[in-house]
């Protein structure tokens, strides 16, 4: 009976997707003996010898040997056209025509270094039909030759990356694009640079290996912010800050005493009286004054508090008088000292999750890492005061800088407890850090520790650097970048609203944390929502989910 039913399943097997019909009435009479090893031979050969050496099943194999011939044959053909300047057409049904008398010309992984002022353009990234960085860059590789006619309706055909994206209006003085591009010129970049406006330079190539890609090796990235030495000067007296602090038992500095004490005695001297001065509890900028920054557009026209008797001549007295002022101050070492203390505490590996939007404290991807921040000796541009910072860190998310910055500056107007204040910030509570202008940012350069000791150890090549070109790329600076953003905050006074709406600001408790205790339950997003919600208020926002500096995610 075992041996029936062995034959019957046995019967089962599938031969070319199909069956063989097998009924239960009809049992096979065959004895079974031993193992049945006759058995298992005719088997075999009635499902057509299909099993292999160990009773495995044999697959059908195609021809290598026609295979291989067949593509060399096809190599030869392709080797054959080249030599005759044809090319193959390897374009798909979408690709614009071939340019069929161009010669093909070898392309080389290389690493392109480049700065640019962003003036005038709608970022980096191409974006049709906007005017950005990439668009002028590709146009002018391709009217260079460094890109063939064939491809250039398409910089993936390149392989065109970039380290670092930029949105409107900010500037580079180093990024890094990746492409696979015809070098064989020796005259290239000089080639390139005559189809580019003064505004954009190359400022050369280097040869990388062909995994190269510039965003993705980039080990760490240096970043710029310059900003007036006057923004760290404590509130304005009568302001909303200025009258909490006071409040909470912090009196301004000695610094910042002495000088608003000067602009008292100036007005006064005009004719303007400290009484009618306090009438002015905001700066007459915030009023209706086109700026970058929507926090200073924010300010209602109720919480600008005028008087009618205050006529159009005094106003401009007091503009004129503190706005000289401003240019005329001169920030002492102590303050300067405390400016580079706090930046030291950004140092390490930290959870920035109150510096960006829309990550929570959990997600791991808001521990990021900063190297080094310094902050220059100040430096005279027009008669104004001004400070470099320089913060080197390896990834940054979406306004993080700019939150970072602006930390800084608040906790030194304020005289808050930066060791206290800024640690805390790495913890769970969510506070509202308002972003710093956009207008003093600037990529200063990416870096690629990791990847050149490999490109030099393995390749034999120079590596990733801008160190070749450090004089141009710093006259580049002085000329098409530093003196733009000069330019526009003495003309719009950009800081000056932003730091004068953070004083001003009345909707919350948002900014309470720069008061003596630091970040309280109080000063929270989460319990503030909760109470205008259980008020029936509205939830007053200090910023929009926007991207207007999205190279600070570079994701990065």
């Amino acid at each position: 009976m075992k041996g029936n039913f062995l034959q019957v399943i046995k019967r089962l097997i599938p031969l070319k997707g199909r069956f063989f019909p097998v009924t239960m009435s009809e049992p096979t009479t065959t004895p079974v003996v031993g193992n049945s090893a006759s058995g298992d031979s005719a088997e075999q050969h009635d499902l057509g010898q299909k099993r292999g050496k160990g009773g495995n099943w044999n697959r059908p194999r195609g021809d290598h040997q026609a295979k291989k011939q067949k593509m060399d044959r096809r190599g030869d053909r392709q080797r054959e056209q080249e030599k005759q300047g044809e090319g193959r057409d390897t374009r798909r049904k979408t690709d614009g025509p071939l340019v069929a008398d161009e010669v093909r010309q070898p392309k080389r992984k290389v690493a392109c270094m480049i700065g640019y002022c962003g003036t005038g353009y709608h970022g980096m990234q191409l974006n049709p039909p906007q005017k950005t960085i990439e668009g002028d860059i590709f146009q002018a590789f391709v009217k260079a030759g460094a890109i063939s006619q064939n491809n250039a309706d398409d910089p993936k055909k390149s392989a065109f990356m970039r380290a670092a994206r930029t949105d409107k209006g900010v500037h580079a003085a180093g990024n890094v694009i990746s492409l696979k591009m015809i070098i064989e010129d020796e005259n290239i970049v000089e080639k390139i640079n005559s189809h580019l406006p003064e505004q954009l330079r190359v400022w050369g190539v280097s040869r990388t290996n062909k995994a190269f890609e510039c965003r993705k090796l980039c080990s760490s990235r240096v970043y710029e912010y310059l900003m007036p030495t006057y923004s760290f000067l404590n509130p304005r007296p009568g302001t909303v800050m200025s009258e909490k602090l006071l409040k909470d038992g912090t009196s301004p500095d000695e610094e910042g005493k002495k000088y608003w004490e000067s602009v008292a005695a100036d007005l006064e001297s005009q004719g303007v009286s400290y009484d009618e001065w306090m009438k002015r509890a905001c700066i007459d900028e915030i009023k209706g004054e086109e700026t970058k920054e929507g926090e200073a557009k924010e300010v209602a026209e109720s919480e600008v508090k005028t008087d009618s008797k205050t006529d159009a001549a005094t106003l401009e007295k007091i503009k004129a008088v503190e706005r000289r002022h401003r240019e005329e101050f001169r920030i002492s070492g102590e303050r300067l000292a405390k400016i580079r203390e706090i930046l030291k505490i950004y140092e390490g590996t930290h959870n920035f999750h109150n510096f960006t939007l829309g990550k929570a404290f959990k997600d791991p991807s808001a521990m990021r890492t900063m190297k080094s921040l310094t902050c220059s000796d100040p430096f005279l541009i027009d008669g104004t005061e001004w400070v470099s910072i320089k913060i080197h860190g390896q990834s940054f998310m979406l306004h993080q800088i700019r939150k970072m910055i602006s930390m800084v500056a608040l906790s030194v107007r304020c005289n808050a407890d930066p060791q206290k204040l800024i640690p805390q910030t790495f913890e769970k509570a969510r506070i509202n850090i308002p972003k710093a202008p956009a207008l003093g940012l600037l990529l200063e350069r990416p870096v690629y520790d990791s990847y050149n000791k490999k490109l030099q150890g393995e390749f034999g090549r120079e590596g990733v650097l801008f160190d070749n070109w450090n004089d141009q790329i710093e006259a580049f600076k002085h000329k098409f970048i530093y003196d733009k953003i000069y330019a526009e905050e003495k003309g719009q006074h950009v800081f000056h609203a932003f730091f004068s709406f953070v004083d001003v600001f009345t909707g919350d408790a948002s900014f309470d944390f720069l008061l003596k205790q630091g970040i309280t339950k109080e000063c929270t997003t989460d319990y503030m929502n909760k109470k205008a919600k259980e008020e029936g208020k509205e939830i007053k926002k200090l910023e929009e989910d926007d991207d207007e500096v999205a190279n600070e995610q570079n994701e990065g």
